[in-house]
């Protein structure tokens, strides 16, 4: 085991969370997506659990190219719970037998969050929107009992001024509605036909919309703000911030989100949202002095005080009430851990193995 880090969250997450194993027990679960930033962590603590616990759990991943994980992560690969299956998400074929979950995470890589080119934009649509379709067919087909859609906080288009967290029951409405993005629209479509699906099958289906994050496996070529950050403290800085850095986010650890993805997918209600994140908010700015301020010498920030293209009021965080209230979910790790966890990852070069 190449990490202390990453097998000190598995362990805090499986004493954490026994009430989540036994319902999970003697499961067969389809995922899609399961090689990028979400799936490698569902992969890590479902085989983890399998390994520590003895609860017999088999992992079906749908991959683009099994090869090309094998290479990324091969004790993931090779770990004797997993298959990978060749496959795009949007026309592959229909494993065999009984299946008693699914977990769709499948979705393009989006960067600087969403593609400005109509192409892509149209591509993109298609993959999430087709995607989930062809998922949500195949549940049906394999007898499935549950399923997790992981959605997106993007479904809930710019937040108006003055909303210091997004709550589920948030519509856009008028010029906002207008302004959400098709990578937004595109999750929203793919709920309503979870939704659909829900009222003339037999299987339950959960929803999860998640907002930003951090941790081992998070992809710096996203174009996101804390993955530039940590690819630039990779190379020695300087961290860069674009425009002033007013704009606000709020990020999760890794662990907490694979703990609320289960949750959902165990004990969530069918078709009810829950929004997946944290509710701490931090300027863009900020971030990078807080993450700065975690290597050894201190990188040095640079904020290009331009204003254009960004408001100041920009603000994305969600209300996590419902996760909390109903689920009894809370945000284990604080930011400066999630920021120094992921750090010692990449700087200790796991950039795929364990």
């Amino acid at each position: 085991m190449g990490s202390r880090l990453l097998k000190q969250d598995l362990d805090t997450l499986l004493t954490a969370t026994p009430h989540l194993w036994g319902a999970l027990r003697g499961s067969r679960v389809f995922i899609t997506g399961g090689t990028g930033f979400v799936g490698c962590w569902l992969l890590e603590v479902l085989t983890w659990v399998r390994c520590q616990s003895g609860i017999d759990i088999e992992l079906l991943v749908l991959t683009r190219n099994p090869a090309a994980f094998a290479q990324k992560a091969p004790h993931l690969a090779l770990d004797p719970a997993v298959t990978l299956q060749a496959g795009d998400v949007r026309d592959f074929d229909f494993p065999t037998g009984r299946f008693t979950h699914v977990i769709h995470c499948a979705a393009p890589v989006v960067a600087g969050g969403a593609p400005k080119d109509r192409k892509v934009l149209s591509e993109t649509g298609e993959v999430i929107v087709e995607g989930t379709r062809r998922v949500l067919e195949f549940a049906r087909q394999a007898g499935v009992a549950k399923m997790l859609y992981v959605s997106s906080g993007a479904i809930y288009g710019p937040q108006p001024p003055g909303t210091d967290a997004l709550p589920e029951s948030y519509e856009a409405y008028g010029e906002s509605r207008l302004r959400i993005s098709g990578y937004g629209a595109a999750k929203r479509k793919a709920e309503t036909l979870c939704e659909q699906y829900a009222c003339v099958t037999d299987f339950d289906v959960t929803i999860a919309r998640c907002f930003a994050f951090v941790g081992p496996y998070l992809t710096l070529s996203s174009g996101l703000a804390a993955a530039d950050f940590i690819r630039q403290v990779l190379a020695d800085g300087p961290i860069i911030v674009e425009g002033t850095g007013e704009a606000v986010r709020s990020y999760m650890y890794a662990a907490d989100l694979t703990e609320w993805l289960l949750t959902i997918l165990v004990r969530g209600s069918p078709c009810r949202p829950y929004n997946v994140g944290s509710e701490i908010p931090v300027t863009i700015a900020e971030l990078a002095t807080r993450m700065a301020a975690l290597t050894s010498p201190a990188q040095q920030v640079k904020i290009l005080r331009s204003h254009h293209g960004e408001v100041s009021s920009q603000r994305y965080v969600p209300s996590t009430n419902r996760a909390r209230e109903e689920l009894g979910l809370v945000c284990r790790t604080s930011l400066d851990d999630a920021l120094q966890r992921t750090l010692d990852w990449y700087m200790k070069g796991n950039f795929g193995a364990v």
